[in-house]
């Protein structure tokens, strides 16, 4: 069976990439490890976008299913320094579904939306054959600013700080423990699953994006900001490496594992550093200016740990652990997807 997720980076170069056509007003163009694309509209102002899945979980709850869907796809559009300002969205519903529990998804969904200042301007929904939960469709976030203020995972600069938000891990653990609270309380305790569950709301990087990015950006502040989704926190890294064509260097000791995350990676036998971890905001930081970005975090209530920075020898990748250098390597496939879908088709409550 061919691994479940995203697809690795050869392929997309050698299947998808080498396909598409140029335009001259297109700013950003589809790569390796960038989130967003960017159209130039005239001289001052571009035009941004973003695509994602869309979720339902059916385990974890549609009203949960809806919040997380709304942050999932704003996550990777406000990497580019912008406001989200527009949705389009695609809904391919599995049949089992019934109008009132989708009436739960979309409500939660839109109310996320609105919170944002996200409006929806077009779309599809319908239910076919053949689609099953969790991906149910795919969105796109929308927003204009100017061309000055627009980042992207390729922008990082030799010498910038390596900045992290909140912790490592987050979206799988606490998706697992939702989904899975009464087989987990047997094996680590209920105390470790109830902070496991709370750290759910923290899947969510929109406000870190924000407060980041106020300080400034490119050369006067943040240079490149990327969400943890697949792939974990050492995916995101390798992903702006090869998006920067830069390399880096992470000391390992000073990124944040908690104790419920860890606790949860350890029975399910998962890597907390390259499983699935949207609410992980990956950012590189002009030298200058970490000092100041990570405070003013600090004053919002999310917290921030310097965990790196960024070198010169291309496209390498590195961390020191109790002082042995070592190479940042990477799964072939992202085992969470199959070791969620392994406990559901075990009835696992």
């Amino acid at each position: 069976m061919l691994p479940i997720g995203k697809v690795k980076k050869d392929f997309l170069e050698q299947v998808i990439f080498s396909k598409l056509n140029s335009n001259p007003k297109i700013l950003s163009h589809p790569k390796h490890g960038v989130d967003t694309g960017a159209i130039q509209i005239n001289n001052e102002k571009v035009i941004v976008f973003s695509t994602d899945p869309l979720s339902i979980i059916p385990s974890i709850g549609f009203k949960n299913s809806g919040w997380l869907s709304a942050h999932i796809l704003t996550n990777d559009f406000v990497t580019c320094g912008f406001p989200p300002e527009y949705v389009t969205l695609n809904f391919n519903l599995p049949p089992a579904i019934n109008d009132e529990d989708f009436k739960k998804f979309w409500n939660s969904l839109i109310k996320e939306f609105d919170k944002m200042g996200i409006s929806v301007i077009s779309g599809h929904t319908g239910r076919y054959n053949g689609c099953d939960y969790s991906i149910v469709g795919a969105g796109t976030i929308i927003g204009i600013g100017q061309e000055s203020q627009y980042i992207n995972s390729s922008m990082a600069k030799i010498g910038d700080s390596i900045i992290i938000t909140k912790g490592i891990a987050i979206e799988a653990t606490s998706i697992l423990a939702k989904a899975f609270p009464n087989i987990i309380s047997e094996k680590i305790g209920k105390s470790l699953v109830r902070k496991a569950q709370r750290t759910f709301h923290q899947c969510s990087v929109v406000k870190d994006a924000i407060i980041a990015s106020s300080i400034g950006v490119k050369d006067n502040g943040v240079t490149t900001m990327h969400d943890a989704t697949e792939g974990g926190l050492f995916g995101g890294l390798a992903e702006i490496a090869s998006a920067s064509s830069k390399g880096l260097f992470i000391e390992k000791d000073d990124i944040f594992l908690s104790e419920e995350a860890e606790a949860i990676c350890n029975l399910f036998e998962l890597d907390p550093y390259t499983t699935l971890s949207s609410g992980t905001m990956i950012m590189t930081i002009r030298p200058e200016k970490e000092i100041e970005v990570m405070n003013k975090l600090k004053n919002k209530g999310i917290i921030s740990s310097k965990i790196g920075k960024i070198i010169s020898n291309k496209n390498e990748c590195y961390y020191r652990e109790k002082g042995k250098k070592k190479n940042i390597t990477i799964q072939d496939e992202d085992l969470y997807w199959k070791i969620f879908w392994n406990a559901t088709h075990k009835g696992w409550t």
